[in-house]
């Protein structure tokens, strides 16, 4: 099929809720992809940070073959040799002692805002209180929307559910101040992702982790984007030295397939108990074992230190552009997470770049956002900016 007849397809069955570009890719190596028409792009977007690991990479392609031939789904109603293997690796490279699987980011952050309720039923006294951040992202269930705080989200759904207040992001006082007897948690992103790729001062994972601490409170981090070697460490709040009480990951955790994970402390995990949570595909087989595979590639220092050395070269290219384009008024990020501030609406840039070759995306309107594959080498990072630079000289 064509970009026309798929696109023509979906027109006349999806619901249509994706403002989707012009091309139906159908296949992916490392970090170029190529559309239905043939036609080839260097993608610096992963599927929204996805396929950090590439795409299509060996090792995550042959783990999803070979379970595919021995078992496709148990439930949660048995064990399963993959998902053992997943929960364990996680534990063994973070700070947790205790993993929930589940499908999706936003099905982490559900599970990680129901543990800190229950918690807090239990042990906090019967607090229940979560607070969240002025544009972050954390998902479209009722919960993870609430939290999200970014209102063009929330509009036509209202009213959104109680107990979940909104405090503005990489201000301390203001979190400590928000702070009520009823107050169970705090989620934040350590970068706001879709709010703009938003880097706090370096002060504020720290100042959150001893607030927590001093007012008896769960942090929760949502490492759903920031999290899996994006930034150059495997965890970005390991940037910061702190540990959460609750983590969220998703998006590279598979490789590409969909799996996502609630990580925590035995202390805090103990809430759950069997019955008070679960998800039927969470921990599938075939899911895990790709999510296995990714995490052996994505633990590795030597992709993480060329995350910071290839993320480096990016950014000096990056602030090298907006030196002689003043549409670009900031450069910031960590790692291959990073963003670039446009003076106007960047939808025109994007668009220039996807005729031209490249996947790129815009984020809160105005925000350049680049989450190319982590294996990305100088020679596609400089042609897919050589394509972006044609794009701002023409907007």
């Amino acid at each position: 099929m064509t970009n026309a007849e798929v696109m023509a397809r979906n027109a006349a069955h999806e619901v249509g809720v994706y403002a989707r570009q012009p091309v139906a890719l159908v296949r992916g190596r490392g970090a170029e992809v190529w559309d239905a028409d043939g036609r080839r792009y260097v993608d610096f977007f992963a599927g929204l940070s996805v396929s950090n690991v590439g795409h299509c990479h060996p090792a995550v392609v042959e783990a999803v073959r070979a379970q595919t031939a021995s078992l496709l789904h148990t439930s949660n109603v048995y064990h399963s040799v993959p998902a053992s293997e997943l929960a364990a690796l996680l534990c063994r490279h973070s700070f947790a002692e205790r993993v929930f699987l589940c499908n999706s980011g936003a099905e982490a952050n559900e599970a990680a805002m129901k543990l800190a309720r229950r918690w807090g039923s239990t042990e906090g006294g019967g607090r229940y209180e979560i607070l969240a951040t002025v544009g972050s992202f954390h998902g479209r269930t009722f919960a993870t929307l609430t939290a999200t705080g970014q209102e063009k989200y929330h509009t036509g759904f209202l009213p959104l559910l109680p107990g979940i207040r909104l405090v503005p992001y990489d201000d301390l006082p203001a979190m400590a101040e928000a702070v009520r007897d009823e107050t169970v948690a705090i989620i934040v992103e350590p970068i706001q992702g879709e709010g703009g790729v938003v880097t706090p001062r370096p002060d504020y994972l720290p100042g959150l982790r001893a607030l927590a601490d001093r007012r008896k409170l769960l942090l929760i981090l949502d490492e759903i984007q920031t999290g899996l070697a994006r930034t150059g460490r495997l965890f970005a709040h390991e940037h910061t030295g702190i540990t959460p009480d609750i983590m969220t990951l998703a998006k590279a955790l598979g490789g590409g397939l969909p799996v996502g994970a609630m990580c925590a402390t035995g202390r805090v995990a103990a809430a759950f108990t069997p019955g008070s949570h679960g998800s039927t595909f969470g921990g599938n087989p075939v899911a895990c074992a790709a999510a296995v595979a990714a995490l052996g590639v994505l633990a590795d220092p030597k992709l993480n230190a060329h995350v910071r050395e290839i993320g480096g070269h990016f950014r000096r290219r990056l602030e090298d552009l907006a030196r002689r384009h003043p549409m670009i008024t900031q450069v910031r990020g960590e790692g291959l997470m990073l963003g670039a501030v446009l003076d106007r609406p960047g939808a025109g840039v994007v668009e220039r770049c996807l005729r031209d070759g490249l996947l790129i995306n815009c984020t809160a309107d105005r925000v350049l956002r680049f989450l190319p594959p982590l294996v990305i080498e100088r020679p596609l990072v400089d042609e897919g900016l050589a394509i972006l630079e044609k794009a701002l000289a023409a907007a």
